[in-house]
This record gives C-alpha cells, structure tokens and sequence, in this order.
C-alpha cells in the first residue's frame, strides 16, 4: 500500500514551497506521480464599484495579479522538482478553487495544501483545507503556513478516540506510520467500552497498527477543560511529534463550516503539518 498519485495544491503563497517540498518529498518515498494544480478564482466587482472606467481598472490589476501569481506558483513547483526522477504534471485552470481541486482529488490518494492564513492576502478560500477534507473522500495533509522540514514523518502522533472518522484516518495514513521511526496513539479522555474504546483504551489500534509493521506507543490523557485539540498539540510538542493524523469531524451544508472542536483548534493553530480524513 502507498501513495501512487500525490496532488499538491500551489498558489502564490510566499511559503509555498515549504509545501510543494514535503509533497515532492513523499512522492520521492512512494514513487507516486507529482501532480501540481493551481486554480485561479474569477474576478467580482465589489457591490458598490462605480462606473465602467474603475470596473475596467479594476479588472486589469485583477488580471495582471493573477497572471503574476500563476508564474509564482509555476516557477516554485518546477523549482521542487527540478532534478528528480519524479514523473510530474502541472494543471492550471480557473474557476472556483473548492470546486475544482475537489475534482482533481478524486483521482489521486492525497492532497497537500497549505494552511490558510489570514494575515496574508490571497485569493484561495480560508476554509479550503477543511472544505477538501470534508468534500474530497481523500485524505488531506495541510501544511502550517510558517512552514515545517520536507522530511516530516519520522515521528508521528495519532489522534484516536474509536471514531469512525479516527478509523478512516488511521487507515489513510498507514503509509505514514509505516515508514515512521515512532508511531504515538494518543487518547483523550477515554471510557472504556465494549463499543468504544474495549477494555484497555487505545489497545486494540496499537494491536491492528502493528500488525502492519508500525512501532507503536500509547499514551492516554485527560483534558479539564474540554479543549482535545489543545491537548494534542501540547503532547505533541511533548513528544517532539513532527507530523499529527486525525480524523476530520464535522459536515459542510450550503457552503457553512461545521467543525469538531478539536479539528478546528488544529486547523487554527497547528505547529507541525496535520494529515486529516473524513
């Protein structure tokens, strides 16, 4: 089992190729084909635009932006993977960045993105991480937008409470723990339940994990206040953790974001790339 097609989503981010690195990096690990993708949002008029000759200013500073944008975002894909024996392609199209990176990503096994940033100005949606995630039926890896080492991966934190949603992740992300040097299972708050967690919270996965060959370690926790997000990033700094797997909780309806606690604590304020399911 691995990753064969491995999309990676490349904007005009300052730090895209933090992200372009660890996906050029994982494709090298799989012998996956690389595929670039950047799609341009369309132009809209602010509502209250007057005139034609502003519109049409407007719409010229539009175009040359994102002219300039998909030369960046071009140029660092080639960059990466300059000099690799990778097989690559690069896709370019407009339209709405949700939309068609969703379609893109049915037909490859992940997709790295980077984490969205509001301090920065862009045309990608600030909830695209989660919209792919959710809308995708892929696994995504999100990038934090400071950056993080190509290699990520050597030491790996699994979030997992028995959820169909920490199911599916753990099992996306096999790859992942396989070539890890150290896999954590960590469990926050767990009850013990014969339709749960079983006897011994965290026991039953760390059996099924090394049956594939991972090296496994539990650890339980609990959380005072509730925040199980807070607790995963504070372990896993604890741990040195350079790379967190999670499920995705949370559903998307007439385009408004719902999240689980802990996915949104994550998304927000993630430290070390987060490999995420739904």
């Amino acid at each position: 089992m691995g990753y064969k097609t491995i999309l990676v989503h490349c904007d005009a981010d300052p730090n895209v190729a933090h992200r372009i690195a660890i996906a050029v990096e994982l494709a090298k690990r799989n012998d996956a084909h690389l595929i670039g993708v950047h799609i341009q949002e369309p132009f809209e008029a602010p509502p209250m635009l007057a005139g034609a000759s502003a519109m049409g200013n407007l719409f010229a500073v539009f175009e040359e932006t994102a002219k300039a944008n998909l030369a960046a975002a071009k140029a660092a894909f080639a960059r990466a993977v300059k000099g690799t024996e990778l097989k690559t392609a690069w896709r370019s199209e407009d339209g709405y960045a949700d939309a068609r990176l969703a379609v893109h990503a049915r037909y490859a096994d992940l997709m790295v993105l980077g984490q969205s940033n509001p301090g920065a100005p862009s045309f990608v949606p600030l909830d695209l991480p989660e919209t792919m995630a959710l809308s995708t039926g892929r696994p995504i890896l999100v990038v934090p937008h400071v950056g993080a080492p190509a290699g990520c991966g050597k030491t790996v934190m699994l979030g997992w409470n028995a959820s169909r949603e920490s199911a599916r992740a753990a099992s996306d992300a096999l790859p992942l723990f396989q070539a890890a040097s150290k896999v954590i299972v960590l469990c926050v708050d767990p009850r013990s339940s014969n339709y749960g967690h079983g006897a011994e919270p965290g026991a039953d996965v760390a059996a099924w994990l090394a049956r594939h060959g991972v090296k496994v370690t539990v650890q339980r926790d609990v959380t005072s206040d509730s925040d199980v997000g807070r607790v995963i990033l504070s372990r896993a700094a604890d741990h040195e953790v350079d790379l967190v797997v999670m499920g995705l909780y949370g559903h998307s309806r007439l385009r408004e974001m719902v999240l689980g606690g802990a996915s949104r604590t994550l998304l927000a304020s993630m430290t070390v790339p987060v490999f995420m399911s739904h």
